[in-house]
């Protein structure tokens, strides 16, 4: 049947469902919260998922506080993380604090052996928890979170929907042309592309891309389209090295692969997309540092270490034209 909300008869009320029907992904508001609980909303359940968890990462301190004196457990856990573990990854410390001030555990171990408490270390507020004996970061992880503060900061803030971009280790822009066996790009079809790619000729324009040297490597990049990430381009980019695929799909969000020496190893992936459950401890870290970053990610995986957004977003080193063949081939 669904939620199906509340019903007043006279002045007694009873709930139907689980007391939260209207609440979508805006948790902050407190009377209205605070009365659905007095009522006898679940604070247990939300659409089948733990209210606590949604309120940690859309709601305000004040709401969490209140969830959290009405839980069984305020450490319990939803897709195998528990609601601080949520506040810290979403950057919310005010609801970090006021699950810790609750009696949630910041040092209890979850995704690839980090805590909350310890992976907070590595973000903006590492201040958030005093830690005890022990919980500190390691020399590699603290200059991953360096670098990751240093990238961001250089990129800046741009809009990268529907952008397709490869990163490639260790290779120049001059070198990946010779891979993808690249012409120099007509300059009519540039400039129709560059004017409104939605018009243009799309099958011209598919195979425009733009090649930017960059320290640690190159970036192939296509402001209105997926073509660096396509199969047959990764994998001839990678040959001898690795190279990571973006494309910002509108429709459907953020998709990555990753080639490593001429074949694909990853596809479907999400990069931007926060941790998850089988992530290895670096992964858990990476993904934690470029959160909401699919670029900086895809990036940062290649050892790519740009100065400015241009190798995204252009004017590239070169725009080149690829040769026709079916790029969907490995």
């Amino acid at each position: 049947m669904g939620l199906v909300g509340l019903r007043l008869e006279g002045s007694s009320v009873s709930v139907q469902g689980d007391g939260w029907a209207g609440i979508g992904w805006d948790w902050k508001d407190h009377d209205d919260i605070r009365r659905r609980l007095d009522r006898g909303a679940d604070p247990e359940a939300w659409r089948g998922r733990r209210p606590l968890h949604r309120a940690a990462v859309f709601g305000s301190p004040e709401v969490v506080a209140e969830l959290a004196r009405r839980v069984a457990d305020v450490d319990a856990l939803e897709n195998g993380v528990t609601a601080l573990w949520e506040a810290v990854v979403s950057r919310k410390p005010d609801n970090a604090r006021a699950l810790a001030a609750a009696g949630a555990d910041p040092w209890r171990r979850s995704l690839g052996g980090w805590s909350p408490g310890r992976l907070s270390l590595a973000g903006p507020t590492p201040d958030l928890f005093t830690a005890p004996p022990g919980e500190h970061l390691t020399d590699a992880e603290r200059a991953a979170a360096q670098d990751a503060t240093r990238l961001i900061t250089a990129l800046g803030s741009f809009h990268w929907d529907g952008t397709g971009l490869a990163c490639v280790a260790g290779i120049d822009a001059t070198e990946a042309i010779r891979r993808l066996e690249a012409t120099p790009a007509p300059a009519d079809i540039i400039d129709a592309a560059l004017e409104n790619p939605h018009t243009a000729e799309r099958d011209e324009t598919l195979r425009i891309v733009g090649v930017t040297s960059v320290p640690g490597g190159c970036a192939v990049t296509q402001p209105w389209g997926y073509a660096p990430q396509m199969p047959g381009v990764l994998t001839r980019l990678s040959v001898g090295t690795v190279c990571y695929g973006l494309y910002a799909n509108p429709k459907s969000g953020n998709q990555g692969s990753v080639a490593r020496d001429g074949a694909i190893e990853g596809w479907d992936l999400h990069p931007g997309g926060g941790p998850d459950e089988d992530d290895t401890p670096e992964e858990v870290l990476a993904s934690y540092l470029y959160l909401y970053n699919a670029v900086a990610f895809t990036c940062a995986f290649a050892g790519l270490r740009p100065t400015g957004p241009r190798a995204v977003v252009g004017p590239p080193d070169l725009w080149v034209r690829l040769p026709e063949r079916d790029y969907w081939k490995h």
